[in-house]
């Protein structure tokens, strides 16, 4: 086997970590990494707006979530408005506008996840055609 095709096997068994936009209803905006994976859906019939980190171990109980942004666009966004999952491995919180979370995924470098002791950071590298795709969902309101 030649060194070149030695390293593009290498490479094709390393997942993509790329943020994926999908239409439909809802439309989803979905990206997994080796720490989490982060869900936006998004249904114009409601109209409403969700987001889902799911973690390999569980949220703990907190009274806040929130999300920080680092980048040229940097910002913290917290509410206590969300919900775990039954095995607690997922947070998720719904509103009907996602204006400062799309523009925080769109126009930063990470995405900070946290609730109570428990964080998880994302890279942003390569969200942004996603986003502005997501953003163009037929009906939304980002406000």
């Amino acid at each position: 086997m030649g060194m070149r095709t030695f390293v593009l096997s290498i490479l094709l068994a390393c997942p993509a970590y790329a943020w994926d936009f999908t239409p439909g209803l809802p439309c989803k905006l979905n990206h997994v990494s080796a720490q989490a994976e982060v869900e936006l859906t998004y249904d114009p019939r409601v109209p409403l707006y969700a987001i889902t980190v799911t973690r390999k171990d569980p949220w703990p109980q907190a009274d806040d979530f929130a999300i920080r942004f680092d980048g040229p666009q940097g910002r913290i966004i917290a509410t206590d408005r969300h919900k775990l999952s039954e095995d607690g491995l997922s947070l998720t919180v719904t509103d009907r506008g996602f204006g400062n979370v799309l523009d925080g995924l769109q126009f930063n470098r990470s995405a900070t996840a946290k609730s109570g002791d428990a964080e998880v950071t994302v890279g942003l590298d390569g969200a942004a055609d996603a986003v502005e795709a997501f953003k163009a969902c037929e009906g939304a309101v980002v406000s």
